[in-house]
């Protein structure tokens, strides 16, 4: 077994941007939390020159190295796997059991090319819905939201921004609108498609800490302002003001009647993940209940949910 602290490197050998071995290397890095885990990535390998790149790569420390490899070219992919033999370098093929999966299934063989990193079907997309998400941030509603996929609320702080551009670059069109005490919500909030809005929520004493940090990091740390709390900020950085503020915002979700998803203890993309399912079973129940089930005209398309979309 490996002993407690020990460093594994995982080189991610890929003739694209490697991002596909990065995700399953990060996967593996959360069931070996006592591991010190490395990930090196050599993308873009193309010929039998960035293949001994790579090889020179592992030559230096090998005892702790472990290689994923996504490369698809036949010649290439061996010339990986034949180094590693001779290292002793621990080699996983990470393409190789979804493609024998498929073939299994269709008895056709991969076309084994390597595809433009980005240049899919849904690329300009992704491109719109991340613009769409940078212009309707925060609540600077630039678009109606009737164009928007996925409508985000809560308060200050709760992830809002970084959860519309992540699901943006996953070709979601998503606006998110701040909800502030003694500030009324904007009237196209409660005229949105219900199905589509997902609330926001966090831990007080975490967002405490955010914003704290924020404050520091604005140099206005020190600085009493006079509000409701008559604490630093008028309670944006306190918690009694916290409390009460995320009382009042939890009955504007009320209203909403959307679901309300606890960030406080999940990364961007398993939050992200979890929006998407919420907002596809509501508009899936919400079209399974009409009188003439069909999905509503601003519905979500069908995507795959966050995970490596290129190799």
């Amino acid at each position: 077994m490996t002993a407690p602290g020990r460093v594994v490197d995982i080189h991610v050998v890929a003739d694209s941007t490697g991002d596909t071995g990065a995700r399953v290397a990060r996967a593996v890095q959360a069931q070996y939390p006592d591991l010190e885990v490395v990930v090196v990535r050599h993308p873009r390998i193309h010929d039998a020159a960035g293949v001994d790149d790579a090889i020179a790569a592992l030559r230096e420390a090998p005892g702790a190295a472990v290689v994923f490899c996504t490369v698809v070219d036949i010649t290439l992919h061996d010339r990986v796997e034949a180094a590693c033999r001779e290292l002793a370098v621990p080699f996983a093929d990470l393409m190789a059991p979804a493609l024998d999966a498929v073939i299994a299934r269709t008895g056709r063989h991969p076309a084994r090319m390597v595809q433009p990193v980005g240049l899919a079907a849904d690329y300009f997309e992704r491109i719109h819905a991340m613009e769409f998400a940078v212009a309707n941030d925060d609540g600077n509603l630039t678009d109606s939201l009737t164009e928007a996929e996925i409508v985000l609320v809560g308060a200050s702080r709760t992830g809002k921004t970084p959860l519309s551009m992540y699901l943006g670059y996953l070709g979601y069109r998503t606006a998110n609108v701040p909800l502030v005490t003694g500030v009324a919500p904007p009237p196209e909030l409660f005229e949105a498609d219900p199905w589509k809005v997902v609330g926001l929520t966090i831990d007080p004493e975490r967002l405490l800490a955010i914003r704290r940090r924020r404050v520091d990091l604005m140099g206005a740390g020190g600085l009493p302002v006079a509000g409701a709390q008559g604490g630093r900020l008028g309670g944006y950085a306190d918690l009694v003001g916290i409390f009460d503020e995320l009382d009042e915002v939890k009955r504007i979700q009320r209203r909403l009647g959307c679901p309300v998803l606890d960030t406080t203890a999940l990364a961007l993309e398993e939050a992200a993940g979890r929006v998407i399912e919420l907002v596809t079973a509501r508009r899936r129940a919400l079209a399974a209940h009409a009188p003439n089930p069909t999905p509503p005209d601003s519905a979500p398309p069908a995507r795959p949910l966050p995970e490596g979309q290129d190799r």
